[in-house]
C-alpha cells in the first residue's frame, strides 16, 4: 500500500543527520524500532519498483512459455504419432524388399534350373544316338557272349606255350569251327581287353613287365590260367616282373643248377 507521494513526504526526514538507528535508540527504543522500519519500507519500495515490472515480464514471459510449451508438446505428440506411422511404413516396406528380394532370389535359381535342365536336354538329346548304339552293342555282347568266353577259355588253357603267331593261327582256327558250329562271337573280339583292365596294365609295367602284346598276354595266362605256367624268359624280363609283382607276398624263389657233360 506505500505510495510513491507517500515515499516523497518521507524523504525529508530520510535525509535528516540524526535520524537513523543508533540516534533513536539514544532517545527512545520504541522510537528507533519505527526509525528502522520506515527506512526499511522506502529502501524495500525502491526495490519493488523495479521488481514489479520485471515480475509482470517474467508472468508474461511464463504464460508464453506455457502456451510455446503446450504448442511443443502438441507438435511432440503429432511427431510421435508420425514417427510410429514412419517406422510402421518402414516396416512394411522392409519386409516388401526381403518379399522381393527372395522372389529375385526364386526367380535366379528357377532360371538357373532351367538353363541347367535346358543345357541337361539338349546333352540328352546328342547321347540318344550313342545310348542307342550302345544298347545294339550291349545287346550283341550278350548274344556273342558264349562264343568270346569260349575264345578267351581256349586262350588261356591251350596257348600259353606258344608264340605270337602261332597264338594268333590257334584263333583263326578256333572261329573256323565256331563259324561252322554257327556259335556267335565278336568278330573284333580283343582278348586283351576282355580278361584285363588298363589299371591292371598299368602297374604290370610299373613292375617291369613289358607293353607289348605278347608280354601282356603272358601275365594274363599267369594271373588267370589255373594251370603252372611255364615261362621261357631268355631275357629274364618275366622273372623280374614275377619277382617285383610277388614281393609284397613274401615270394621265396628256389635255384636248382643242373650241369650236363656229353
Amino acid at each position: 500500500s506505500i505510495t510513491e507521494e507517500t515515499v516523497e513526504l518521507l524523504e525529508p526526514y530520510l535525509d535528516m543527520e540524526d535520524y537513523n538507528l543508533e540516534t533513536a535508540k539514544k532517545v527512545c527504543g520504541n522510537v528507533a524500532g519505527l526509525c528502522s522500519w520506515t527506512q526499511a519500507m522506502v529502501y524495500f519500495y525502491g526495490i519493488n519498483k523495479e521488481v514489479l515490472p520485471l515480475k509482470a515480464n517474467l508472468a508474461l514471459q511464463e504464460g508464453r512459455l506455457a502456451a510455446a510449451q503446450m504448442e511443443l508438446n502438441s507438435a511432440q505428440n503429432q511427431l510421435d504419432e508420425k514417427q510410429r506411422e514412419l517406422d510402421e511404413v518402414q516396416a512394411m516396406y522392409d519386409a516388401a524388399m526381403k518379399e522381393k528380394q527372395a522372389l529375385l532370389d526364386d526367380a535366379e535359381a528357377c532360371r538357373r534350373k532351367m538353363n541347367n535342365a535346358t543345357a541337361l536336354i539338349e546333352g540328352l538329346r546328342g547321347e540318344k544316338l550313342r545310348w542307342t548304339a550302345s544298347s545294339k552293342n550291349f545287346q550283341n555282347q550278350i548274344i556273342n557272349l558264349v562264343g568270346n568266353v569260349l575264345l578267351a577259355t581256349g586262350f588261356l588253357s591251350y596257348s600259353g606255350p606258344f608264340n605270337q603267331e602261332y597264338r594268333n593261327l590257334l584263333l583263326q582256327l578256333w572261329k573256323k569251327e565256331m563259324d561252322n558250329s554257327k556259335i556267335p562271337y565278336s568278330k573284333n573280339l580283343n582278348l586283351i581287353g576282355m580278361l584285363v583292365d588298363n589299371a591292371t596294365v598299368g602297374e604290370w609295367n610299373l613292375q617291369g613287365l613289358p607293353n607289348d602284346d605278347l608280354s601282356i598276354q603272358n601275365g594274363i595266362i599267369v594271373t588267370k590260367a589255373s594251370r603252372y605256367p611255364l615261362l621261357i624268359d631268355p631275357q629274364g624280363q618275366g622273372k623280374i616282373w614275377i619277382k617285383n609283382k610277388e614281393k609284397n607276398n613274401g615270394l621265396q624263389v628256389n635255384i636248382n643248377l643242373q650241369f650236363f657233360k656229353n
